[in-house]
């Protein structure tokens, strides 16, 4: 059997530093922090004070009141992201045919503002059980690929993809495995999170897993400098059109790159922690470029997974240089995790749509607010320090690890007709 192509030809981006893709890119390039005080509740008590949060986001600019009300915010992020996503993508809605169109959809936690709420709602309601009636279907994390697929009526594979932050690079990888095999012609793919609540933040905090550099929080998020404490939580979404390569061409689609091969792994180590010698990334990037039929001398740049803590991007560097060899030196590293701060689940979509972009224009994003170097982390490593570098990108991959063990990597191509 032979394999289909799959090409990507529409993106959305709904994040931190940009509420359009178009913003989210001149961001990226330009080494913007997203990182600030939260605003979306009290934190007093709490050991942080700061996140990416999304600026000036009101439901009401993209949803009736009464619908907005029964969307989690989750939700809500995925389906401004695919919007754009599906917009962007050319897809002619009245002709393409809805049977083939499928839509899958990730987020690594789902509605926790909702289930928070609620839950406090009856506690203080003196015990008695009113729940709101849009309480389950607004907290299950697959509810945002059933919502897309009801906007548009798209009734190809429709699904949800949790495995915490590898969460929407798996959703990107089911997708192009279905286009592989002709199940569809046309994927929505992508991952949002908006977890930046109460027990989201009290959750990852007593893991001491995030940042608590409230003296410098718009820095705080420095991937791979030797003072990280932790990562910053991030919000946002992600969305993708992933298209079967002859349906692209012959309705004249604009494509922005080719998805040309995928790997996963598993560390089967820890809960939490990677393996210290990046065994689990090894595996996943060898994966990768076994898919795709590439040497590591082919890969010009790696989006990596990067998120600020002490023992992950110690793990992950070694991880390059044990796969790449002497060409882990000629490669541009970058962390745009530094800048949007770690979006959770949705962190593989906004990511990938980085990397795709860095083969379009050929400009690696920047890990920008490094300061000190780590003796722990190998100084010959290019890891595009706070200033981005133009270099052609014909080849980008794509890092995404998650709590679990759950590793994915994407390799992305830079397209040309």
């Amino acid at each position: 059997m032979q394999l289909r192509r799959a090409v990507v030809t529409g993106l959305g981006a709904l994040t931190p530093i940009g509420a359009t893709c178009q913003e989210f890119w001149e961001a990226l390039i330009n080494g913007v922090s997203g990182s600030g005080l939260i605003t979306h509740f009290d934190t007093t008590l709490f050991k942080t004070k700061f996140a990416c949060e999304l600026k000036n986001y009101d439901p009401a600019n993209y949803f009736e009141r009464k619908e907005g009300r029964k969307i989690d915010p989750y939700a809500q992020y995925a389906m401004v992201a695919a919007e754009e996503a599906i917009n962007d993508s050319g897809l002619n809605l009245e002709t393409v045919d809805k049977d083939r169109v499928g839509v899958i959809w990730a987020s690594g936690i789902g509605g926790i503002d909702t289930f928070q709420n609620e839950i406090k709602n009856y506690v203080t309601g003196g015990m008695i059980p009113r729940f709101n009636p849009f309480f389950i279907p607004k907290m299950i994390s697959d509810i945002a690929a059933g919502l897309i697929s009801i906007k548009y009526g798209f009734r190809g594979p429709n699904f949800g993809i949790v495995s915490a932050c590898a969460s929407s690079s798996n959703a990107i990888i089911d997708a192009i495995a279905y286009i592989r095999l002709g199940k569809a012609n046309v994927f929505v793919v992508g991952g949002s999170e908006a977890a930046i609540t109460e027990a989201g933040l009290g959750g990852f905090s007593v893991m001491q897993a995030i940042s608590t550099n409230n003296d410098n929080y718009a820095t705080a998020s420095r991937p791979f400098d030797k003072n990280r404490d932790g990562f910053v939580m991030g919000e946002g979404g992600g969305g993708l059109i992933i298209e079967e390569y002859e349906h692209a061409i012959k309705r004249g689609a604009k494509i922005y790159a080719e998805i040309v091969g995928f790997g996963m792994s598993a560390d089967a180590y820890h809960l939490t922690a990677p393996h210290p010698e990046g065994e689990g990334a090894q595996l996943v990037m060898r994966n990768a470029l076994e898919d795709a039929g590439l040497t590591p001398e082919d890969i010009d740049y790696i989006n990596v997974h990067g998120t600020s803590t002490p023992l992950g991007d110690i793990a992950e560097t070694k991880a390059i240089v044990k796969v790449f060899g002497d060409h882990a030196y000629k490669l541009n590293i970058s962390s745009t995790k530094s800048m949007t701060g770690h979006l959770l689940g949705a962190a593989g979509a906004v990511e990938s749509i980085a990397a795709i972009l860095s083969t379009k224009y050929d400009i690696v994003p920047p890990t920008i607010n490094h300061f000190t170097d780590d003796p722990e982390i190998d100084s010959k490593l290019n890891l595009t320090f706070n200033k981005a570098q133009k270099r052609k990108v014909n080849y980008a991959l794509s890092n995404t690890f998650g709590f679990g063990g759950h590793n994915t990597s994407i390799i992305f191509k830079k397209y040309s007709e």
